[in-house]
């Protein structure tokens, strides 16, 4: 195929994953209510699983964390088309969420005719793979990044005559960022499959890097999380993991490479 060929059957795959997610928002915007009262706001609530969970384990350490989370804040929309404006662009995120099976399998598709027969066998699971592994990030930034977030956030203040009115915009902007952030993080086996197949990464450089990915991890968790040592290392540790797991990934790429080297 010529150049202009590759891009229009790239145009084809991107149109067709679009699609998909715009189907896909279509059936959240419908789903108003459990969208936003269900999951949006849910963190916001003294019930929500995460709580409960962290409560009965500090408990059983001796201590009374995350159990008094009543928060006395409200969210606002300040503008005439706030509302509205996030339900869309809400809806859009979710249905990028629920679609990323099919974008996957697009892009899959797009790649997989430049792979050999053995390329293809082995990496038959890399939809199935890639799609857990998404789902599973976007997981733990929902129940873990963002209740740790807004129970450290929604409850900080610098002064009893301030009191917390968040924006709705940004308190949406919290659980997006925070879901999507996590779920794209927990791709990075996928990301060091590829990068070892085309030579920029080999398992050496990846554990003489480590010092320095953990350094980047703890900076990211610092970020996304509240400022203290406890929330950092929840985040952190899942990441770290799967670090090992990339270099483990690495290593295997390239013994089947110098086993087919060989062979050849």
């Amino acid at each position: 195929m010529s150049f202009l060929d590759h891009l229009e059957e790239l145009r084809w795959h991107i149109i067709k994953a679009t699609a998909s997610v715009i189907l896909a928002a279509g059936l959240a915007f419908l789903a108003k209510g459990f969208l936003f009262d269900v999951l949006i706001f849910g963190p916001t609530k003294s019930d929500f699983f995460t709580y409960e969970l962290l409560c009965n384990a500090s408990r059983l350490m001796g201590f009374d964390s995350f159990c008094n989370t009543n928060f006395d804040f409200e969210v606002q929309s300040r503008t005439m088309a706030g509302q509205f404006s996030a339900h869309i662009w809400t809806s859009i995120t979710f249905g990028f969420i629920l679609a990323f099976p099919y974008v996957i399998y697009q892009f899959w598709k797009f790649i997989s005719p430049g792979l050999d027969r053995k390329e293809k066998n082995s990496s038959r699971g890399f939809i199935f793979i890639s799609s857990t592994l998404f789902f599973i990030g976007v997981l733990f930034g929902y129940y873990i990044v963002c209740p740790l977030s807004i129970n450290f956030l929604g409850t900080y203040s610098v002064a009893e005559l301030v009191h917390n009115d968040f924006d709705l915009n940004s308190y949406i902007g919290l659980i997006r960022a925070s879901t999507l952030a996590s779920g794209l993080i927990f791709e990075l086996p996928i990301i060091i499959y590829f990068l070892t197949k085309i030579g920029l990464v080999t398992p050496e450089f990846l554990k003489k890097n480590r010092k320095y990915a953990l350094v980047i991890v703890l900076i990211f968790a610092a970020i996304i999380t509240p400022p203290d040592i406890a929330s950092q290392v929840i985040v952190a540790i899942p990441v770290l993991i799967l670090y090992q797991v990339s270099i483990l990934i690495s290593r295997i790429v390239l013994r089947n490479q110098k086993r087919k080297e060989n062979n050849g």
